[in-house]
């Protein structure tokens, strides 16, 4: 950039100096996101004005590294906030066409001529916002995955909380809808910890579920039967008569080895007492 301004100092110092200026034209370019400028800094403390003198003083010295961690940690912002997109790309647009019109204005009042290096200059100045504007949106994309990654194992690792009460002994409480997806993840979590945590007796309570569907019924059975395949003794506690029905109605039966208790206090007393 430096080359292709003749002179970045110069051309800086001819910003600041205009700055007011800039800003008032900047806001006139960016319709909609002026009058959210405040709203957007109050909620994840982005202050939009200041930060499009940084892109552009990066831009004019040619401080492509710079640019790109500001436009990472700007993404990272913008993603962890969930701050509309749309404002984004219209501010930094906005950002574009003002930088266009006062580097016009610097050339006009400048001795030097930089229309000889247009071409150049136009290949900076564009690439540059560009390479922001891209480097911005792939930072927001992963960082928005991995906190999406992130929340879904925290909403997993919630609907099916393995609490032990001690040293081989855990209760598993469902409570909600017990879905097909669930009980996927159901499977996979009740499995790996009985693995990993060697539980002997798992006590299962279901008193916070109104109803299932007949294949979640069958899918749960299922997976008491591997958990007795791993050595694990299950018990049901809590079974509501609207499942019970269904149960009678699809003919199934818990294994003779599972047992099944009115409530989980009374499994509670059982076991805390053993």
């Amino acid at each position: 950039m430096a080359q292709a301004l003749q002179n970045s100092e110069q051309v800086k110092a001819f910003f600041a100096e205009n700055k007011n200026a800039f800003e008032e034209k900047l806001l006139s370019e960016a319709v909609n996101v002026k009058d959210k400028i405040d709203e957007i800094l109050a909620i994840g403390n982005i202050d939009l004005v200041a930060n499009a003198h940084k892109v552009v003083g990066y831009i004019v010295d040619g401080e492509e590294e710079k640019l790109n961690l500001f436009a990472k940690q700007e993404g990272i912002a913008w993603a962890t906030h969930s701050i509309d997109l749309a404002f984004k790309l219209e501010w930094v647009q906005a950002i574009r066409r003002t930088l266009w019109t006062f580097i016009n204005q610097y050339n006009q009042l400048s001795k030097d001529d930089l229309a000889p290096d247009f071409f150049k200059l136009e290949e900076v100045v564009n690439n540059g916002v560009d390479k922001f504007l891209n480097t911005f949106f792939i930072s927001y994309s992963t960082y928005k995955d991995s906190l999406i990654l992130a929340h879904r194992q925290l909403v997993e690792n919630l609907s099916v909380p393995i609490i032990p009460i001690n040293a081989s002994v855990c209760i598993l409480p469902l409570i909600g809808t017990v879905d097909s997806f669930r009980t996927n993840i159901l499977e996979e979590k009740v499995l790996t910890e009985i693995g990993r945590s060697r539980i002997q007796t798992l006590i299962i309570d279901l008193s916070g579920i109104a109803d299932m569907e007949p294949e979640v019924i069958h899918h749960l059975m299922k997976i008491i039967d591997g958990t007795a395949m791993m050595g694990c003794k299950s018990i049901i506690t809590g079974l509501r008569a609207e499942v019970v029905r269904k149960m009678i109605n699809l003919d199934l039966t818990f294994d003779s080895k599972t047992q099944t208790l009115g409530t989980l206090q009374q499994a509670l007393k059982e076991y805390l007492i053993a």
